[in-house]
């Protein structure tokens, strides 16, 4: 029997319905995969309207999806999954957000914990000395126009042929670090000036590099398939496309708002702007949002040959592989089976990270048996999980699951309410050095303007989107 949760029925576990009925131009349900707690939470969010507004969008199929860690962003809801038909459906920038293809590289080390706790203060100094951070940071990569046109079509590659990196780490990036409908003809010349001087760079906002450790394993199988063993020292990399990718969305905005007129297109939202997928407008954003996830796959690569540098500075004949690489913001041509037909789908993920389950054949060979590790950063006061997809992730979300925590305060909550300088002393008391570029910027990404992650994890696991493999806590923390 279903349970009535404000506007909300909740159909099985951790599913929750958001019936058509609920605002008027709905062509499928909502679907929130949720708790109960936080269902309640959510029938009184911006969010909730955020998801049936994206199910009034043309072409959507199955439903508009929200992962546990959902919250309001810019038009779709961060935390939201919507595919349409590639024939008669729409794409739109709104549901891959301004930081195209902001994702998170894991990285196993063969040293422990024991060995790097003496030295994490002078290991967290050094990287954040090595690796440029900040809003208007710029590293020492300044590309020429060809250099970053090869960069928008090659991707991770481009940085491995140039030495930063090994091949391995190709083979363990989603879409081996390059999509190939990269055109860098739709790519306008402000968004190539912004993103010359951005390669090899961090960031700001949630944007990180964490030294963290396995102090947990769930599933011992899929823990050693993925390389992580209890108390291996690891180190997260949380970027994206940099402003690059942010001129991209922009640029694209406003010609998409433009496009509705031309195509008749009528959103509840003006941050849905959207243009059919097989549009010219469409098809042109389809190639310069892969040109932006391109880079940000480049930005990781060499990000990580960075975070080597450093490590093997620290720590002489350390080595540090790739265990994988995912995209959080990006819309993917894919197959997929709705209402027992194949369709081809353009799926978008806006803060949501794909879940392929055991045997899809776009597994690297390393991982076929086990699933797709899924990368969940949690805060940098408590821990981060991997996870691995399932089947039914692929039968009931289009392969997708939660991204991270999800937010709790907004960053200008969390910096009335948390003092920088205090939060990183208590972190140093719970054995956690953290370095930011100043204490603003640290009390924005406070743990208490966070979701439990553990909680998040819970649903999806429960809910059999995912599998637990293994809890990462941190130990020195590189804020952007």
């Amino acid at each position: 029997m279903s349970k009535q949760v404000g506007p909300l029925l909740q159909r099985a576990p951790y599913r929750y319905e958001l019936p058509e009925t609920y605002k008027k131009g709905m062509r499928v349900p909502g679907i929130l995969w949720v708790n109960e707690a936080a269902a309640r939470l959510i029938a009184e969010d911006q969010s909730l309207d955020q998801l049936a507004n994206v199910a009034c969008l043309p072409g959507i199929v199955g439903a508009s999806h929200g992962m546990p860690d959902i919250h309001a962003g810019y038009g779709f809801p961060i935390g939201g999954v919507a595919a349409f038909r590639t024939d008669s459906g729409v794409i739109s920038p709104g549901g891959v957000g301004y930081d195209i293809n902001c994702g998170v590289r894991l990285m196993k080390t063969s040293i422990t914990v024991e060995d790097v706790r003496p030295h994490i203060e002078e290991l967290t100094r050094r990287l954040q000395r090595d690796v440029p951070s900040g809003l208007a940071s710029e590293g020492e990569l300044s590309l020429s126009a060809a250099d970053l046109r090869d960069v928008m079509v090659q991707g991770a590659q481009w940085a491995v042929d140039r030495g930063m990196g090994e091949l391995q780490d190709l083979e363990f990036c989603e879409d081996r670090g390059a999509m190939q409908a990269a055109d860098p003809n739709a790519v306008s010349e402000r968004a190539v000036k912004r993103g010359r001087n951005q390669l090899g760079t961090l960031g700001s906002g949630n944007h990180f590099l964490e030294v963290c450790y396995v102090d947990s394993v769930y599933d011992d199988g899929l823990a050693e398939a993925f390389g992580l063993r209890y108390h291996t020292v690891c180190v997260m990399v949380h970027s994206g496309s940099r402003g690059f990718g942010h001129q991209i969305c922009t640029d694209y905005v406003s010609i998409m708002l433009k496009a509705m007129t031309k195509h008749g297109i009528h959103v509840p939202d003006r941050q849905l702007a959207c243009a059919p997928f097989d549009s010219d407008e469409g098809q042109k954003y389809y190639s310069a949002m892969a040109c932006a996830a391109n880079f940000a796959w480049a930005n990781r690569q060499v990000l990580a040959h960075l975070v080597r540098g450093v490590m093997s500075g620290l720590f002489p004949g350390i080595k540090v592989s790739t265990v994988y690489d995912v995209a959080h913001n990006i819309a993917r041509v894919e197959k997929h089976v709705v209402e027992g037909r194949p369709l081809e789908l353009i799926v978008h993920r806006k803060g949501a990270t794909k879940a392929l389950g055991p045997g899809n054949s776009l597994l690297p060979g390393a991982y076929s048996r086990y699933g797709q590790p899924i990368l969940v950063p949690g805060d940098m006061g408590r821990y981060s999980y991997v996870l691995a997809g399932t089947v039914k992730a692929q039968e009931e979300t289009f392969g997708s699951t939660c991204h991270g925590a999800g937010r709790l305060l907004s960053r200008e909550a969390a910096k009335k309410s948390v003092d920088g300088s205090m939060l990183k002393a208590t972190l140093r008391d719970k054995g956690i050095f953290v370095l930011g570029t100043s204490n603003a910027s640290l009390a924005e990404e406070a743990p208490e303007a966070y979701k439990d992650v553990s909680e998040v994890v819970s649903v999806m696991v429960d809910a059999g989107l995912a599998r637990k493999v293994a809890r990462l806590v941190p130990i020195g923390v590189v804020k952007g």
